[in-house]
């Protein structure tokens, strides 16, 4: 079984900081980096869950797109009745997916169907979908990217289906930034990182994690053709969304 390690990677100083990658150092303590970074990551994932079983359609595909451990997976594997539904999950991380691989076959009973894929998430084809999850995924994607991608998504959703984006948020209003990002430190001392370990893991994911407003994402998804997109959380700069076709 695997025991999830403390994430202390940014704990000692860096000479040189390398940009952040999910590799197998980030596999092994994945579970207690991410609840400790992310305000409110277990509530997210337990309404994921809780969304697929509403939008999930016999007969046809939910995605994770960006899967990492498969914490949205076995979410909606939990809360999925419809019959014939399968789970498709996707990240180009060896490291990842092997854990993730070793979790399911842990699993008492066993998931219904969950078929695990290496691969970038912009070459996987989306098809015959009823959800498709993209949690913190589409902020590592690159700007010119992530329309592309959206596009494709919307196209192989079936009628009346749900695509679920959690995603860090920007915000237009300076003062509302520099508060955000402040608050969201202090959510990270309060989980035991200290300066040192904020500093150098922000200085990681500088252009590699590029955050835009919600009014960006809307205005995107809605031209793409989905018929609305509405925040259902946020805390401080991190929030998940739904839109719909």
């Amino acid at each position: 079984m695997i025991n999830p390690a403390k994430d202390s990677l940014y704990s000692q100083p860096l000479g040189r900081i390398d940009s952040f990658i999910f590799d197998d150092q980030v596999a092994r303590v994945f579970p207690d980096m991410i609840e400790r970074s992310v305000p409110g990551y277990q509530t997210i994932i337990t309404a994921i869950g809780l969304l697929a079983g509403r939008f999930a359609q016999e007969n046809s595909v939910c995605y994770d797109l960006g899967c990492s451990l498969g914490a949205a997976s076995f979410a909606m594997n939990q809360h999925i009745i419809a019959e014939n539904c399968r789970i498709v999950a996707v990240d180009n991380s060896n490291a990842m997916l092997a854990r993730f691989k070793h979790l399911l076959e842990l699993q008492e009973p066993p998931p219904l169907s969950i078929d695990l894929k290496c691969a970038n998430i912009q070459d996987i084809v989306i098809e015959n979908a009823s959800v498709v999850v993209l949690n913190f995924t589409l902020q590592f994607l690159p700007l010119a990217d992530r329309a592309q991608l959206l596009e494709k998504i919307y196209h192989g959703l079936l009628p009346n289906g749900a695509l679920i984006i959690s995603e860090k948020l920007a915000f237009d209003d300076l003062r509302q930034q520099t508060m955000q990002i402040d608050l969201h430190h202090a959510f990270k001392k309060s989980q035991g990182y200290s300066e040192m370990e904020i500093s150098q893991k922000r200085t990681a994911l500088e252009n590699v994690l590029i955050p835009e407003s919600f009014t960006q994402h809307q205005q995107r998804l809605t031209s793409i053709g989905f018929s609305s997109c509405e925040l259902w959380f946020q805390y401080f700069n991190f929030a998940s969304f739904i839109a719909l076709k």
